[in-house]
């Protein structure tokens, strides 16, 4: 089965919605010029708060260990390739290391990978190709045409940002050729045939929706002027900001059975529409429910709400018959495939060539289950794999049921796991080698009780040695929305800047999060944000109660909604913190959906414009709530120029902001780098470096 990744590039901060009305910026705001992204005097301000911030951080002896650490992690050569199924029968993998800092796009065959040093074919050299064409390329994926995945379409970003060029490229000659090619844009595509794309695109200047993205959807032919293409579909400009996207259904074989249309009212809320040679027809599906695969003439659909027509649950994994849908969908039968417990979660949904396979996570704990679909429904095995871990699907074959899965905990390091979905098999292709010495750490999982009763599952890493006396330096991470589960994984970048120089990591898998399910993101939702937040005060209080660590020992650290959680802590409990890093934050939630992709995720957050949702949105606004006298410890600001999509301004308000009030801080802008904050392995090293020495001096010294 092919199923197009269009619809599903986006994680965490990409989603759309509606507003009533066009967000214009506050004319009071004595910092609003800081939100024209490339303006002359907000650049002015970022390099001058990076000239005043790097050296306090870059001139301390221990900087320069700590970069030459995460440069030498980032860079290493001996990383586990994240290789995929291609369906000419080879490997691909896109690769990044000291040599290669904006990468390779390369590939090689599974007899070769197997033996341990595989003979790669280089693709395409992302640095070769920006050095040619003076350009900061930066991969953004690529779509392959099934079933041979010769023709692809390559998506480069100029330093990192959303919008991006899409170009046509031939895998067997090695090189761009002159077929489709996209401006820059916030393109959605997806291949129909050889010489025809569905793209969802900005047409004509201006035709965008609310939060800057396409809403109409035409079919492209080969050699066409993107004048002539055809429309085949259009939404409204007040639809959900994300915009519309087309994507594929398609057989093991590469044949196409459906091309269908995702249509977002708001962030969550979507209608899915059938494209037929009458025109797209919509489907009866609940507005919370993703389209998720096809499997032996099965579409696979996952809820996100209750279906109490149809007798279903929100969390529930169905499945119907596509011919009974393309015939009358209101008619076709909903047959529940899996129900995860309230304990459990479905993260990942894939497809072979026989099988369909679930990433299911209990406790936020993985397993993967095999389903097999036959004249009796659906039977299903589980795959014997570590337990305690994160399970993910990296791969999975169309030709026959294999599957490429990762292994990975906080002190496991990454294995890659060749497995046979149908047949059961197993084998370890590759196990990341240590990046620090774990002997001397154990993992636990704790739960902390919140404001209204709740139990709030996260993990501590921590020395076995541990003298529980509250001195132990900690640095606490969280995100907490968007569906979004922080699940166990290896970073030899914390192993070996924080945890092997004596410190404490903690995870916290507060509410907003998927962990537990829909019901556990739509509990942090809008009106109820505030639990998201008294979540993780409570693991903060807990961690403190255990005497894990103190108020002047813990730090914090998150990034875009996990920024905006730092700046609600920085503001409402800054005496449980010591040191707070937030990164790529959204921080003027009074003023988010005028600013980037802001007005994406009002489902999230709720509009300002609404009476009753701005209520709510004031009482935790960071911007709005710095204030002055306040006893708040030294925070690190981090941010991209590039970001166009939650926007720099944020960080930039928050720091003009605790400049006039008369706080200290640290800030620092990468004038490339996009949402990531990091355009390549150098910047994503410096990074690391920055933020560990920051916290060595707030939590160690």
């Amino acid at each position: 089965m092919r199923f197009s990744a269009s619809l599903l590039a986006s994680i965490a901060i990409t989603a759309s919605t509606a507003l009533p009305a066009a967000a214009l910026p506050d004319p009071t705001d004595p910092y609003v010029h800081l939100e024209e992204i490339e303006g002359e005097r907000a650049l002015a301000f970022a390099r001058a708060e990076n000239e005043r911030s790097l050296p306090r951080l870059q001139n301390d002896p221990r900087y320069a260990e700590l970069h030459a650490q995460a440069l030498a992690i980032a860079t290493a050569k001996d990383r586990i390739p994240m290789v995929g199924f291609a369906g000419d029968g080879t490997l691909r993998n896109y690769w990044q290391d000291a040599d290669h800092v904006r990468g390779i796009w390369r590939a090689t065959s599974l007899e070769s990978y197997r033996a341990g040093a595989p003979e790669w074919r280089t693709i395409l050299d992302l640095d070769a190709l920006a050095k040619a064409e003076n350009a900061n390329w930066v991969w953004k994926g690529v779509d392959c045409l099934a079933p041979d995945d010769r023709l692809c379409l390559v998506s480069l970003s100029n330093g990192g940002k959303d919008a991006v060029e899409v170009r046509e490229f031939d895998t067997q000659a090695g090189k761009f050729v002159g077929g489709f090619k996209l401006p820059e844009g916030k393109h959605r595509v997806t291949w129909i045939d050889a010489d025809t794309l569905a793209v969802a695109t900005e047409w004509a200047p201006g035709e965008m929706t609310t939060s800057g993205y396409p809403f109409v959807v035409k079919l492209l032919k080969r050699g066409q002027a993107l004048a002539d293409a055809q429309e085949v579909f259009r939404g409204r400009r007040d639809d959900g900001g994300y915009g519309v996207s087309p994507y594929t259904l398609r057989d093991a074989d590469g044949r196409l059975q459906a091309v269908l249309i995702h249509r977002p009212l708001d962030t969550f809320n979507a209608e899915t529409y059938l494209l037929t040679d009458a025109g797209p027809v919509k489907l009866p599906f609940p507005l919370k429910s993703s389209v998720q695969g096809l499997i032996d003439g099965q579409m696979l659909l996952s809820l996100e709400q209750d279906w109490a027509e149809r007798g279903l649950k929100s969390g529930d994994l169905v499945a119907f018959d596509l011919a009974a849908v393309k015939a009358d969908a209101a008619k076709a039968t909903a047959t529940l495939v899996l129900r995860p417990t309230e304990r459990q979660s479905i993260e990942q949904v894939a497809t072979t060539r026989n099988r369909l396979v679930v990433a299911l996570y209990e406790d936020v704990k993985g397993q993967v289950l095999a389903f097999e679909h036959g004249p009796q429904g659906w039977r299903s095995k589980k795959l014997d794999l570590p337990g305690e871990v994160s399970v993910g699907v990296a791969s999975a074959s169309d030709r026959d049921d294999r599957l490429m899965l990762t292994v990975t905990g906080y002190l496991t390091p990454s294995t890659q796991v060749l497995a046979d979905a149908g047949t059961g098999a197993s084998e370890v292709l590759r196990t990341m080698p240590e990046r620090f010495d774990a002997s001397r750490h154990v993992v636990e999982q704790f739960w902390a009780t919140s404001k209204d009763g709740t139990g709030v599952p996260y993990f501590v890493v921590r020395p076995k040695d541990l003298k529980f006396d509250g001195t132990a330096p900690t640095l606490l991470y969280a995100y907490g929305g968007f569906q979004v589960s922080m699940t166990p994984a290896y970073s030899g970048a914390v192993g070996k800047l924080w945890l092997e120089r004596g410190g404490v990591y903690v995870v916290a898998n507060i509410r907003g999060g998927g962990e537990f399910g829909p019901r556990w993101h739509e509990q942090g939702l809008k009106l109820n944000r505030q639990r998201v937040y008294d979540d993780f005060f409570a693991v903060s209080e807990d961690l403190i109660s255990r005497k894990i660590t103190s108020p002047k020992k813990l730090g914090i650290m998150g990034g875009s909604n996990g920024g905006l959680l730092m700046g609600v802590a920085l503001t409402q409990r800054p005496e449980l913190y010591n040191a707070v890093v937030i990164q790529v934050p959204l921080f003027d939630m009074i003023g988010y959906t005028h600013i980037g992709a802001g007005a994406s995720w009002v489902g999230e957050y709720g509009d300002p414009a609404n009476p009753e949702e701005r209520k709510v949105i004031d009482t935790y606004s960071p911007y709005q709530k710095l204030a002055a006298g306040k006893d708040y410890p030294l925070v690190f600001l981090e941010t991209s120029t590039k970001d166009d999509r939650v926007h720099p301004a944020h960080a930039r308000k928050a720091a003009a902001r605790l400049k006039e009030l008369g706080y200290d801080y640290l800030y620092y802008e990468n004038i490339d780098g996009g949402h990531a904050a990091a355009a390549n392995l150098n910047e994503t090293a410096k990074r690391q470096a920055l933020e560990f020495t920051y916290l060595t001096q707030r939590l160690m010294d």
